[in-house]
């Protein structure tokens, strides 16, 4: 067991117990961690045992919270840890970020790292003040609420460095809202502030010696705007006295450093040991810092801030004569008076400086007005007090000064925008205790007290909103509350009350002021001390520790008295800086605080000055310090308590700026003072470990058997707690986490590394004992082996030595093999036969056990079977008997029924009463139906006779000679008047003879036209007639089939009441009913008959009604289309007749042309019917295909009924998991089927396309035959017909032509308004390249150098406009990437040049442009190009960069690896897969998805290849980054889960053929990263190995990792701090970049390979989805 024991000089160390303890023991055997043996001695009274240490895997974690013990030894350890061993100077603590200055200049503050920590969450990064800045301003984005981040600690610990790299983090990140450069201005106010209030001190070479809180405005959109400064207690009494080792401001010795220069030397100044107020701390230059360059940083800010250099030059000028008014002398006239010497040159240089006549400053100097209510008098002064009077003056003025320079910056930093929000920077002191402290001291540690309070409120609330929220009991937790402490500073008779009180008397003095506060406060305030040796001080207990204040300088200091002579001599100066320095004093809200700039903050309400009364001025100048220091407080507190805070607290190592050294005892003292151990308390004194139910499930799912293990982890998680720990008050469940008391997490650590250190030892044993008897075997085997030879050797050596001895040995051996194998047998038999008789012994027993249990179920089974036979044989006799009982009695009624009904025959009379009625109804019906038939068949025979007769005529009239033929054939001749009218314009379009007239061609061409618009209505009221018939049908059919139903259904309710009948006849008792010969049995006998025969009748006349309707459907039919055929054709033929004269008719028979047309008609109506045959078989194939298609649906339908259930039965995750899995493949299943029937499609249109074409060319070649026939004569006398006469297709030259006003309509429609999807699915990749080329083509082949160059233009134009719109989606970057390379190889291919014609086809080389030589546009594009690829990189980059870290550093790819540790407050992302996590998986799915985009573009395979390299080393890049920056994440498990994951990626790249593409390379700093991590890191062959193996890393790379590898499991072991100390030994010759991340911005150099089409320009086709109908083919 290790646990923390206390010692004088370190405060605590860690020891190891020898001795179990037990109750009653008073010393512990102790062996601390150096390996002395400590006896610790208990203390008698309170027997308190040491504080216990964390286990080794808690030890170095990012978060205080996350330790199991919470106490001072575990925090400060915890540190120790990892600021010396690991250097990292950052650690949470809760909601505090504790910050160690390292002393040095560390590489974790660059742009890169700044990126890193950008838009991360606070607990998946290392702990940084980049995250807490980072956190502040999400916070202020996602609540709209106002922030701070409160930063304090002693001088010296790095207040000043967080604040400056807080704000720079805000200015990187957020970028100003203007061209002004807002966020340079807010970090250039940092040296102006520097250098007018920092200063050097015996802590700290460049301490803050005043507090500011600057607050950063924000807009609507969150990017900087302004800033405001406000100040807190400037020490100006540094101005005119400095310590020994210490320094005035910085400005004075810039100034110093600078007197050289040209400007400067009107300023008159020297060295800085030349003036007093420089040279008393005796320590003008500190290492290392260059004054003079400082100087010119500062005048650089002051300039970018809009400080002119007229401004410049007064401050500096009030500056140099501050130095000068120090070097001024006094020389005593008597006790009570000085005076100036005459002439003195520092004041005569302060006078020129300030503009001041010399002769009253000197008078001044030296006397004091004294005003009384009468009179006024002028006092000289002693020298004493004269010093003292210029000492103020020196400090008004720097005072006034620094104001008024804090005023500018703050109005230079004053944006016209509205502010929306801010987050407010306060750099502040710490506690301060030294071996003299003053009045500043106790104002420093009063506004601390004042921030603790609000700290300690702030720590409880978030305490008691965490409790709420998981609905976990709680109670008031007791924490220190200062209250009190703040009370007897600020409350009424407090101790600023007296002070502000004995500063307005007459006499009032130090010593009457401590004699009141001891009359005031000793004794009655517990915090209020009196030291025993002095009067002077006094001791107030703080929060963090006793100080005592020494009472001397507290009322000067708080008077801050300056004579009004001097300030009115100031005032009336020439100088016209200086006067304004002093103008509107009494709107000042304090000497150490800046005026407000105007603005209000947001989350305050705006505190307006009052108005100023006459004579209000002197008394508003006489406020005392303490009292503005007081009301700038509390407005301070207002502020803080309207946003929300985030505290950095700042711990100094060391007083000795010794880098990486760590104090203990300074350590805990600060500590203390600054709340960080208070925090702890809180945390402890509740539930400081918290886990979701998920985390512990993951972490003890060791300690769970099988059984444990439920399908609700909360559920789970509870019981197995409380098996594990009986104390149900060690921890309370919540609503998503488990709470623990302190000290709980470390048990459960224990059971679990108990259990992991058993399964351990278990295979362990397991293998070494393989391992041993494998080596066993081996020496044995080779032992044998050895002997052998070497017993052979000395055999044949000494064989003729051995001969006398060779039988003795024999002899020997045999004896000695005879007795061991006799002990062998022996022993053998032994064994065999005690192994004999104990399973003998058992198998009995166990025989005998089974023996008697196999009789004992044979009893069981024969009692149990007799007594349920009886009991069964019982309870069928009872059944039996009743149904017998209840049967015969059911049997009497019913034969007495049967027996008056067998007396009346006029029952079954009405039985048939309704069967008749009903099929008399039926026949009536048939009847109707026959009646209606033989009227329609009447009707039809009459028109056909009608039809025929007229046909006759026709036909006789028109041929005579064929009058029998068309008597005979009437029927196939008229099936149709579609042949008929085809029969007559085949004998109009026959040539006429020479002898006759020509035939009148328009009223051909009206007949034809009226012949088509008959065919049309023909058609449509064909349409209009087989949906009336199908209602028609459908209406009949479903009469009949209920018909038919209720037919039948009688049928069957007649049989069955027969069927009763007869059964109750043979069942009836009386022999006499029941005969055959009875007359009851005759007269149902013949009923019975003669239902069956009107049955058999019913069912034939349905038959008949059905055959009849089905042909009154036909004739229907026929009918309707007789009659639609006879008017069509009467029309036409008493439209054609009327105007034909009757000679012409015998021209129609020459050369027997009538047979001929006969044969056509007769092929016709064979076309006609094998048309309806198809169409029927068409109609049965779709009939079948619906059957199948709803018995499909059916099945769909069960499937998913039988699903449904399924999942019913299923818990809800699975449920939705089930449903997810299903509606996936459904729609897969949908989307291939999809796809199958798009390709069909797209077949169809091709074959159809192709028939086209070869239709087109026939009909193209006919026309020009019959063109060829027709003699000139005959074309000129013929009229010209409007029939369609297709285009004979060209030979295309590949090229577009287009109309120059239809130049931006191209641009529109194939650049800016196309959707590359449908491009990229349905036409050939790169269309809109090879279409813009050939438009290029043909403005070449024009010679129209304006309408390329316009093209190209609008080409160009047009592409970065589509980008700077849709510029985010990758599949339009990649579309256009891909056609513009596609453009680029089309200018290259066809420009002529030979390098480029390599490749080409003849045809192709036909096609290269002929008069432009477009090279120059050549550059233009590949320069676009370039864009685009950046473009897409920069979009590839955004896609993958959330997935990144989630996929490859935090998702558990193999689960059970990595064990998941503690948490404190900052819960890291859990490894765990959510519904929203992303996983390996979603990576390789993206890059699958960004592959198949660029394929479906047709992308070039080396860009393609570039591609996947720039986004793998995106991947290898953010990975490592991250895993540089997160301490969590560097241990052996999760190395090989990276390794894993970078397996995948591999394999997704040999999937992709693309192994040869670079990408795996750039995975090589992450592998090598992943191999340290799992490497052996203990011997220097192991350094050796690692500096070998990771070339691809940086030697700050390697250090890091090793510094941040973390055990997650107590079987690693960290790495020893000697063991890194070699590794860098190793590699300090090593050159390589210093950086410690990878530039995830940079991006590859991209080429683009000359890539020639095979594509044929002039096969192209334009698609007209694309809306380009104005260009044609040329």
């Amino acid at each position: 067991m290790q646990l923390e024991s206390a010692q004088k000089k370190e405060v605590w160390k860690s020891a190891e117990l020898l001795k179990d303890y037990k109750p009653g023991d008073k010393v512990l055997q102790l062996r601390l961690e150096e390996g002395k043996d400590l006896e610790y001695c208990l203390d008698p009274k309170t027997k308190e045992l040491p504080p216990l240490r964390n286990p080794d895997i808690l030890v170095g974690e990012n978060d205080l919270t996350a330790l199991s013990y919470l106490h001072e030894p575990a925090v400060l350890h915890n540190l120790k840890v990892r600021f010396i061993d690991s250097k990292l100077i950052y650690t949470y603590c809760g909601i505090v970020l504790v910050a160690i200055n390292p002393y040095e200049q560390l590489p974790i503050y660059g742009e890169d790292i700044i990126n890193a920590y950008s838009g991360q969450n606070m607990g998946d990064m290392d702990p940084h003040i980049f995250a807490v800045a980072e956190e502040a301003y999400k916070q202020m984005a996602r609540d709209e609420r106002n922030q701070s981040i409160i930063v304090s600690g002693e001088s010296g610990a790095g207040k000043t460095v967080s604040a400056k790299y807080a704000m720079r983090y805000f200015a990187t990140v957020s970028g100003s809202a203007s061209e002004a450069n807002v966020e340079e201005k807010v970090l250039a106010s940092n040296p102006i502030m520097e250098s007018i209030g920092n200063a050097k001190t015996t802590r700290n070479d460049n301490s803050s010696r005043f507090g500011k809180y600057i607050e950063i405005g924000f807009d609507k959109r969150y990017r900087i705007i302004g800033a405001n400064m406000r100040t807190y207690l400037l020490e100006k009494s540094r101005v005119v006295f400095q310590a020994e080792e210490e320094r005035n401001y910085h400005i004075f010795y810039q100034l110093c450093a600078s007197a050289a220069l040209p400007e400067f030397k009107t300023l008159r100044l020297g060295n800085a040991d030349y003036f007093h107020y420089t040279k008393q701390g005796g320590s003008p230059v500190i290492d290392g810092v260059d004054d003079a360059k400082e100087m010119v940083n500062t005048r650089q800010a002051c300039t970018l801030l809009g400080i002119s250099d007229s401004y410049q030059m007064g401050i500096f000028r009030i500056l140099a004569g501050i130095l000068h008014l120090g070097n001024v002398e006094f020389a005593s006239r008597d006790s009570d008076s000085c005076t100036i010497p005459p002439k003195h040159d520092p004041l005569t240089i302060f006078c020129d400086l300030m503009g001041v006549e010399y002769e009253e400053m000197a008078h001044w100097l030296c006397h004091r007005k004294l005003a009384t209510a009468t009179e006024t008098y002028i006092k000289p002064i002693s020298k004493l007090h004269a010093i003292n009077a210029r000492d103020a003056l020196a400090k008004h003025i720097y005072a006034n000064l620094f104001n008024w320079i804090v005023d500018h910056v703050n109005k230079a930093l004053h944006s016209t925008i509205k502010q929306h929000s801010f987050i407010g920077v306060l750099d502040i002191y710490g506690f301060e205790t030294f071996e003299i402290n003053s009045f500043e001291q106790f104002c420093i540690n009063y506004a601390n007290e004042k921030l603790q309070q609000q700290f300690n409120m702030h720590v409880f609330k978030l305490e008691q909103e965490e409790y709420m929220k998981e609905q976990i009991p709680w109670t008031l937790i007791d924490f220190y509350d200062n209250q009190p402490c703040i009370n007897l500073i600020e409350a009424k008779m407090g101790i600023l009350d007296l002070l502000d009180e004995e500063c307005k008397m007459p006499k009032g003095s130090d010593d009457t002021w401590a004699q009141k506060l001891y009359n005031t406060h000793l004794n009655k305030c517990a915090l209020f001390e009196k030291p025993r040796l002095s009067n002077k001080a006094f001791i107030i207990k703080h929060f963090a520790d006793k100080v005592e204040y020494q009472c001397e300088g507290f009322l000067e200091k708080n008077k801050d008295t300056v004579y009004e002579e001097q300030i009115k001599v100031l005032k009336s100066s020439k100088f016209k800086l200086l006067p304004e320095l002093f103008q509107d004093e009494e709107k000042v809200l304090s000497p150490t605080s800046a005026t407000p700039s105007g603005r209000v903050p947001l989350s305050r309400t705006a505190v307006k000055p009052a108005k100023a009364r006459p004579g209000q001025t002197s008394k508003e100048h006489k406020k005392t310090v303490g009292h503005q220091f007081r009301n700038s407080l509390h407005l301070l507190m207002e502020t803080l308590n309207a946003t929300t805070p985030h505290y950095v607290r700042c711990i100094k190592p060391n007083d000795f700026k010794f880098p990486f050294t760590f104090d203990e005892k300074r350590a805990v003292q600060q500590l203390r003072a600054c709340g960080v151990l208070e925090t702890i308390r809180i945390s402890a004194a509740g539930f400081p470990s918290r886990w979701t139910y998920q985390e512990f499930f993951s972490r003890y799912r060791v300690l769970m058997k099988q059984r444990d293990v439920l399908g609700d982890r909360k559920q789970t998680c509870k019981n197995v707690l409380e098996k594990l720990i009986l104390d149900k008050d060690k921890y309370q469940f919540g609503k998503t986490k488990i709470f623990f008391r302190a000290g709980q997490v470390a048990y459960l650590e224990k059971i679990r590394a108990d259990k992991l250190r058993a399964a351990c030892i278990r295979i362990q044993k397991t293998i070494r004992g393989w391992l041993m008897r494998k080596k066993y075997m081996r020496m044995r085997k080779a032992a044998i082996t050895i002997q052998r030879y070497v017993r052979g050797y000395q055999a044949r050596c000494y064989a003729k030595f051995l001969r006398r001895t060779r039988a003795a040995i024999t002899i020997q051996k045999f004896h000695r093999m005879y007795v061991v194998r006799k002990r062998y047998q022996c022993m053998r038999d032994a064994t065999i036969a005690l192994q004999a008789l104990l399973r003998g012994y058992m198998a009995r027993n166990k025989y005998q056990m089974m023996l008697r249990e196999h009789k004992s179920i044979i009893i069981q089974k024969h009692v149990r079977g007799w007594l349920a036979r009886v009991h069964y044989r019982r309870t069928l006799k009872a059944i039996v008997y009743l149904q017998c009982c209840y049967r015969r009695m059911m049997a009497k009624r019913e034969l007495k029924k049967l027996k008056i009904e067998a007396r009346s025959v006029e029952r079954y009379k009405k039985l048939h009463i309704g069967l008749e009625n009903k099929i008399m109804q039926l026949q009536r019906k048939i009847d109707e139906q026959v009646k209606l038939r033989e009227s329609v068949c009447k009707s039809f025979i009459f028109f056909i006779v009608n039809y025929q007769n007229q046909v006759t005529f026709l036909c006789a009239f028109l041929f005579p000679s064929l009058c029998p033929f068309f008597t005979h054939s009437s029927a196939s001749f008229c099936c149709g008047s579609g042949i008929l009218l085809d029969f007559v314009l085949f004998f109009l379009k026959q040539e006429p003879s020479e002898k006759k007239a020509p035939l009148d061609m328009s009223l051909f061409l009206k007949l034809q036209k009226r012949v088509t618009e008959l065919e049309q209505e023909k058609q449509s009221l064909q349409d209009e007639l087989d949906r009336k018939e199908e209602q028609a049908l459908r209406a009949k059919a479903k009469y009949e089939s209920l018909k038919r139903q209720e037919l039948e259904s009688e049928n069957k309710k007649l049989k069955n009441e027969l069927n009763e009948l007869q059964k109750a006849l043979t069942e009836t008792r009386s022999p006499e009913v029941t005969a055959p010969g009875a007359p009851a049995y005759r007269v149902l006998l013949d009923q019975l008959t003669s239902v069956s025969e009107e049955l058999e009748v019913r069912k034939e006349e349905v038959l008949i009604l059905r055959s009849q309707l089905v042909s009154q459907k036909e004739c229907n039919v026929l009918n309707m289309s007789f009659h639609h055929h006879h008017v069509s054709l009467l029309y036409f033929l008493n439209t054609f007749l009327g105007r034909q004269s009757p000679q012409d008719y015998h021209m129609l028979n020459e050369d027997g042309e009538l047979w001929l047309v006969y044969e056509g008609l007769k092929q016709a109506n064979r076309l006609l019917e094998s048309q309806l045959q198809s169409q029927k078989k068409s109609h049965e194939n779709e009939l079948e295909s619906l059957r199948g298609e709803i018995q499909s649906l059916k099945e769909e339908n069960n499937r998913q009924q039988q699903l449904l259930a399924q999942n019913l039965q299923l818990p809800p995750e699975a449920r939705i998991e089930a449903s997810l899995q299903h509606e996936i493949t459904r729609l897969t299943n949908e989307n291939l089927d999809l796809m199958e029937q798009l390709e069909k499609q797209d077949k169809t249109v091709r074959k159809l396309k192709k028939q086209l074409k070869v239709f087109a060319k026939k009909i193209g070649e006919l026309e020009v035959g019959q063109m060829e026939n027709i003699s000139p004569g005959q074309i000129i006398d013929e009229p010209i017909r409007p029939v369609n006469i297709p285009r004979k297709e060209k030979d295309f030259q590949g090229m577009l032509e287009y109309k120059k006003e239809d130049e931006q309509k191209l641009v529109k429609n194939l650049i800016l308004e196309l959707k590359p999807r449908g491009v990229a699915v349905n036409l050939i990749p790169g269309l809109p390249a090879y279409i813009l080329f050939m438009c290029v083509r043909h403005a070449d082949y024009l010679n129209d150098d304006q309408k390329v160059r316009s093209l190209l233009t609008s080409t160009i134009n047009g592409i970065k406009k589509v980008l700077k719109k849709r510029g985010d989606d990758f599949e339009t970057v990649s579309f256009w990437l891909s056609n513009t390379c596609r453009f680029l190889h089309c200018l290259k291919q066809y420009s002529g040049e030979e390098g480029f014609m390599k490749h080409n086809t003849p045809r192709q080389n036909e096609h290269c442009l002929t008069n432009f030589d477009l090279a120059e546009y050549r550059q233009v594009l590949s320069d676009l190009a370039i864009q685009i690829y950046q473009q897409l990189v920069r979009v590839l980059e955004n896609i993958l960069q959330p997935m990144i870290v989630s996929g490859m550093l935090e998702h558990e790819t193999i689960q059970g690896v990595s064990g998941v540790k503690p948490t404190g407050l900052r819960k890291r992302t859990s490894s765990i897969a959510d519904e929203g996590t992303y996983t390996l998986d979603s990576i390789i799915r993206q890059l699958n998805s960004f592959h198949s985009v660029m394929c479906q573009h047709g992308m070039d395979p080396e860009l393609i290849k570039q591609v996947v390299k720039q986004m793998f080393y995106i991947i290898g890049a953010v990975t490592l980054n991250n895993l540089l920056l997160r301490k969590d994440m560097c241990s052996w498990s999760k190395g090989m889960q990276i390794r894993y994951n970078v397996s995948q990626l591999e394999e997704w790249l040999r999937d992709k053929n693309l192994m040869n593409s670079g990408a795996k390379e750039t995975l090589e700093p992450l592998i090598q990263a992943a191999q340290l991590l799992q490497v052996k890191k203990k011997t220097d062959e192991d350094a050796e190995a690692i500096c070998s193996m990771c070339n691809a890393l940086t030697t700050a790379q390697i250090v890091k990792v090793l510094n941040l590898y973390t055990p997650v499991n107590e079987f690693e072991e960290r790495v020893l701090v000697s063991f890194i100390r070699t590794i860098q030994l190793r590699l300090r010759d090593r050159k390589d970049s210093p950086q410690l991340l990878m530039d995830a911005k940079h991006i590859f150099p991209v080429t683009f390979p000359f890539n020639p089409s095979s594509l044929a320009l002039e096969t192209i086709q334009i698609p007209a989805s694309l809306g380009l109908g104005f260009i044609s083919r040329v």
